[in-house]
């Protein structure tokens, strides 16, 4: 039957994109691979949220990391950094099911989601930062790529040779080849990605096989390893593992004759390797002391090695133990000084993915029920997963094996590839694969996730992003997003890659998780989600853990992400476009409003707090192209009484009636005016028009004066422009500000002249002369200080 496949281009990282549609025949049972391969709209929970999350998620940390992890934290802690992370994510996980249920889920993906519900300002800062980890997890996922392929596949491309691998110094050869074949990689992707992305989405389903195949295989091998006792030799002096190459380097003359020597063959005191431990003296004393031994490394499942597993030994750089420094080129050492907040660190990018679900909410058949148990199910089974592998390395693996990042003391295998059954190219191979296809997603997702935000136009320096070529691929957002990405892969290695990469992901965590919250605790109308399991202390916990995490791993780079996030809301609250989207920003702004308002009590101030509110009464002719001096000059000295705080309301009075459309027109136009000449001046503050006739401008202005504010915070101060004499209805209008002012208890300020009152750009010097003759009240001298606190005046005496 004739089968209709939108082709949607989206990544496991990112957010959509629209691509040529196409008409593809296939058979119903292929209906729903296809669906998910080509990412067909109808999609339901198991191919449309569950299995691209599940994909996203268990990616190459799992199988490079996790090991290590258990051999520095122990089981203990291990399982309580996969609380946190894991805690962390299903937390967020139920927030954002709270927010996608929250109404109709339209296409966008997560950004969309988190821009409309926390306002143009936090959504567009959230959105560059979501952008940035979806590109720094390119660079993570690519490097790790390289990380496997140099050392566990092909070494002898290496440049430099295979030695040039056993050198850590972050400036040194390893780096350096992580730098230049990571860069390579780069390239290549690239032009993948930019030639279509096609062939990118029918990696996903190849990828996360891959991956699952791995797992099984690390399973089947601890259980096949404890029956059959095959795992693989190591050598070592007590608990101190030797290199693998060492041994095979300086071994006895006597052993010349084996063809291919094992490790138990090779590993003893050879004239070799007692010359390389005494050379120095150094180490020659223990050297001596000691027997040296070919133990099991990988015994299977066994309740004696997981006991020995159990317990932390956290180590420093060089170490080959804990508390005891190892010799560099003989022995297996640290190449960074660990600690629980290091590894959590280094971890916590193997537990993101959670929006990949979200970001596909365009080609689901039913969001409000796929997201939510999609996205709950993927990351409680990864959960278990990850849970299950420490325990397999724990009970399977001997600790120092586990310390051994990258097998230098099994031949320089994967440790989690050396544990797998039936081959170990399941586990390198695959989580290679894995690798490339994720780095393919972000790149192809993260600069489509750049183009919507330069799509909502509220950051004017990202319009040149919105731009697509003739294929609708956005090829300006490709270029910088590979920019960017190659700065990450000058950092040398995943591990410090991931630190970085943790601050964007938690940043954008932890503001899903505040969305929920505020939209909850300020019990928005329009805030019904349908997932019945939130609850708004769960989103507080949420974001929470979120900046637990972010400042106990490093709380400068907390710092800067916090201050990245500010500086782009102050940005675009200072030169983006404003955008009404209903957001919770607005609700929070208006219920601190209302609290601060109610608290303020609605009587006269004490004098101490007394401070002038201005009410600033301007009657003139305004019009779009013209610039009305006596009003412009009216905002700016109101704009210099502004030193003390107080409120400025700015009020246009328009001989008009409210009954005709075209008065009510231009009165909104006089006010938009109003507003942007108040920016102009720089005077804080809101902008009313009022409309009066002739017969009702009593009624009008007395009407102003005693409506006018709310509750506590009311004008205590009416600022009047000395009207012209040869106009006597301005003059008349005048009176009646003048007269209801007095009347109504308000200080009255006359400005005459007020065309040749300095503005803001003048600067000024002399005095300030005060007359002080029949009005002998504070307000002078007040008046005086104020006008003394502006930039402009202030060399005055």
């Amino acid at each position: 039957m004739a089968h209709p496949v939108d082709n949607i281009s989206r990544g496991q990282c990112g957010i959509a994109q629209l691509a040529d549609s196409s008409t593809i025949m296939v058979d119903s049972k292929w209906v729903y691979l296809l669906s998910w391969m080509l990412f067909e709209a109808n999609l339901g929970v198991l191919l449309g949220v569950y299995l691209p999350t599940i994909q996203h998620i268990l990616g190459v940390t799992m199988f490079i990391r996790l090991f290590w992890v258990v051999g520095m934290a122990g089981l203990w802690w291990t399982m309580v950094l996969l609380a946190i992370c894991c805690s962390c994510t299903l937390l967020t996980s139920i927030s954002l099911s709270a927010v996608a249920t929250n109404g109709v889920v339209e296409s966008g993906g997560a950004y969309f989601i988190i821009s409309r519900n926390l306002g143009a300002e936090f959504g567009s800062a959230v959105g560059i930062l979501f952008y940035l980890a979806n590109t720094v997890a390119a660079s993570m996922y690519i490097v790790g790529g390289v990380e496997v392929l140099l050392m566990y596949i092909v070494p002898d491309m290496a440049i430099g040779g295979r030695d040039a691998l056993h050198d850590t110094d972050p400036l040194g050869p390893l780096y350096n080849n992580y730098r230049i074949y990571g860069t390579v990689f780069l390239l290549l992707q690239v032009l993948i990605v930019a030639m279509g992305v096609k062939f990118v989405q029918l990696l996903a389903p190849v990828s996360l096989l891959c991956v699952i195949l791995a797992i099984l295989a690390c399973f089947a091998g601890g259980v096949e390893k404890a029956i059959t006792g095959s795992g693989q030799m190591v050598c070592s002096l007590d608990d101190r593992l030797i290199q693998s190459v060492v041994l095979y380097r300086n071994h006895n003359s006597s052993h010349t004759n084996i063809t291919e020597p094992t490790i138990c063959d090779v590993c003893d005191k050879s004239p070799g390797l007692t010359h390389l431990f005494c050379d120095s003296g150094e180490f020659c004393s223990e050297y001596t002391k000691v027997k040296i031994a070919c133990t099991q490394g990988f015994p299977g499942f066994n309740m004696a090695t997981l006991k020995d597993n159990l317990e932390p030994g956290y180590m420093e750089r060089d170490e080959v133990l804990p508390g005891v420094r190892g010799k560099h080129d003989a022995e297996v050492v640290q190449d960074v000084t660990s600690t629980f907040f290091l590894l959590l660190a280094i971890y916590f990018p193997a537990v993101t993915g959670i929006m990949t679900g979200t970001n596909m909410s365009g080609d689901l058949r039913d969001p409000q029920r796929s997201i939510p148990s999609g996205t709950i199910a993927a990351t409680v089974t990864t959960s278990i997963i990850y849970y299950a592998l420490a325990i397999l390395f724990a009970a399977s693996v001997d600790r120092s094996v586990l310390r051994d990042k990258f097998g230098r003391s099994i031949d320089n295998n994967m440790v989690v590839s050396t544990l797998a059954w039936p081959s170990p190219w399941v586990v390198t191979v695959g989580s290679f694969l894995s690798t490339f296809g994720a780095a393919l997603q972000c790149l192809c997702s993260a600069p489509r996730l750049l183009q919507s935000i330069a799509k909502d136009d509220v950051i004017p320096i990202l319009a040149p992003f919105a731009r697509v070529t003739a294929n609708n691929e956005p090829l300006l957002g490709l270029l910088l997003t590979t920019f960017i990405a190659e700065l990450a892969i000058l950092l040398g290695a995943v591990d410090k890659i991931a630190e970085v990469l943790d601050f964007f992901f938690l940043m954008c965590y932890a503001f899903v998780n505040l969305i929920a919250f505020l939209h909850s605790v300020l019990r928005a109308p329009n805030w019904r989600p349908r997932f019945k399991y939130f609850h708004w202390l769960l989103s507080l916990m949420g974001a929470f853990l979120c900046f637990f995490i972010m400042f106990a791993s490093d709380w400068h780079l907390a710092l800067v992400a916090c201050g990245l996030t500010f500086a782009i809301y102050k940005y675009v609250e200072w030169k983006g476009a404003k955008k009404e989207w209903g957001d919770g920003m607005r609700g929070l702004a208006l219920t601190t409003a209302q609290y601060s308002l109610l608290k303020v009590e609605d009587k006269d101030p004490h004098p101490k707090n007394w401070r002038p509110q201005l009410l600033i009464c301007l009657s003139t002719t305004w019009s779009k192209e013209l610039i009305d001096l006596r009003a412009m000059s009216m905002l700016n000295l109101g704009a210099q009484l502004k030193a003390g705080r107080g409120l400025a309301i700015a009020c246009a009075f328009l001989k008009a009636s409210s009954d005709n459309a075209k008065d009510k027109q231009h009165a909104q136009e006089v006010k938009e005016r109003l507003t942007k000449d108040m920016a102009k001046a720089r005077l804080r503050g809101f902008g009313k028009t009022i409309f009066y006739t002739v017969d009702q401008m009593s009624g009008c202005v007395s009407a102003l004066y005693q409506s006018i504010g709310i509750g506590g915070l009311r004008p205590n101060t009416v600022l009047l422009n000395w009207p012209k004499p040869e106009e006597p209805e301005e003059v008349e209008l005048f009176v009646e500000k003048l007269i209801y002012g007095v009347a109504n208890d308000n200080c009255v300020l006359v400005a005459k002249g007020i065309t040749e009152f300095p503005d803001a750009n003048d600067r000024l010097i002399g005095y300030i002369d005060i007359w002080w003759v029949v009005m002998d009240g504070g307000i002078l001298m007040l008046i005086a200080y104020l006008l003394k606190q502006h930039k402009f005046s202030k060399p005055l005496h």
